[in-house]
Protein backbone atom coordinates (compact mmCIF):
# COMPACT_ATOMS: atom_id res chain seq x y z
CA UNK A 1 0.00 0.00 0.00
CA UNK A 2 1.05 3.33 -0.94
CA UNK A 3 0.45 6.22 1.80
CA UNK A 4 -0.24 9.24 -0.18
CA UNK A 5 0.37 12.93 1.63
CA UNK A 6 -1.47 15.58 1.47
CA UNK A 7 -0.89 19.38 2.48
CA UNK A 8 -4.83 20.10 2.99
CA UNK A 9 -7.93 18.31 3.32
CA UNK A 10 -10.36 17.67 1.84
CA UNK A 11 -9.15 16.64 -1.88
CA UNK A 12 -11.43 15.75 -4.74
CA UNK A 13 -11.16 12.23 -5.43
CA UNK A 14 -10.22 12.52 -9.06
CA UNK A 15 -7.27 15.29 -8.39
CA UNK A 16 -5.68 12.21 -5.99
CA UNK A 17 -5.40 9.70 -8.89
CA UNK A 18 -4.39 12.62 -11.23
CA UNK A 19 -1.22 13.56 -9.44
CA UNK A 20 -0.32 10.52 -8.45
CA UNK A 21 -0.29 9.44 -11.73
CA UNK A 22 -2.17 6.38 -11.82
CA UNK A 23 -4.57 7.90 -14.85
CA UNK A 24 -3.02 10.44 -17.71
CA UNK A 25 -5.84 12.71 -17.21
CA UNK A 26 -8.72 14.32 -14.81
CA UNK A 27 -10.78 12.91 -17.74
CA UNK A 28 -9.87 9.71 -17.54
CA UNK A 29 -9.60 10.23 -13.30
CA UNK A 30 -13.40 11.21 -13.88
CA UNK A 31 -14.29 8.62 -16.08
CA UNK A 32 -12.87 5.46 -14.16
CA UNK A 33 -14.80 6.96 -11.24
CA UNK A 34 -18.20 7.31 -12.63
CA UNK A 35 -17.63 3.51 -14.07
CA UNK A 36 -17.29 2.23 -11.22
CA UNK A 37 -13.76 1.02 -10.57
CA UNK A 38 -13.00 3.39 -7.83
CA UNK A 39 -13.11 1.64 -4.54
CA UNK A 40 -13.01 4.15 -1.39
CA UNK A 41 -12.83 2.56 1.97
CA UNK A 42 -13.68 -0.70 0.55
CA UNK A 43 -16.96 0.86 -1.08
CA UNK A 44 -17.62 1.43 -4.82
CA UNK A 45 -17.09 5.26 -5.35
CA UNK A 46 -19.10 7.20 -8.49
CA UNK A 47 -18.92 10.38 -7.47
CA UNK A 48 -15.60 12.17 -9.03
CA UNK A 49 -15.71 15.11 -6.32
CA UNK A 50 -16.38 13.01 -3.23
CA UNK A 51 -14.13 14.73 -0.69
CA UNK A 52 -11.31 12.07 0.28
CA UNK A 53 -9.63 12.95 4.01
CA UNK A 54 -6.74 11.76 6.51
CA UNK A 55 -6.77 7.91 6.81
CA UNK A 56 -9.29 7.06 3.37
CA UNK A 57 -8.14 4.09 1.41
CA UNK A 58 -8.18 4.34 -2.04
CA UNK A 59 -8.24 1.14 -4.55
CA UNK A 60 -8.04 1.26 -7.82
CA UNK A 61 -6.34 -1.38 -10.61
CA UNK A 62 -3.28 -2.66 -9.15
CA UNK A 63 -3.02 0.53 -6.78
CA UNK A 64 -4.17 0.67 -3.27
CA UNK A 65 -3.69 4.21 -1.44
CA UNK A 66 -3.56 5.39 1.99
CA UNK A 67 -4.39 8.95 2.67
CA UNK A 68 -2.06 10.93 5.43
CA UNK A 69 -2.52 14.60 6.46
CA UNK A 70 1.34 15.83 5.96
CA UNK A 71 2.78 17.51 9.38
CA UNK A 72 4.77 19.64 7.84
CA UNK A 73 4.35 23.23 8.38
Amino acid sequence: MTIVEITSEPVELYKILKFEGVVSSGAEAKSVIADGQVLVNNEIETRKRKKIISGDIIEFADEKMQIQLSQTP
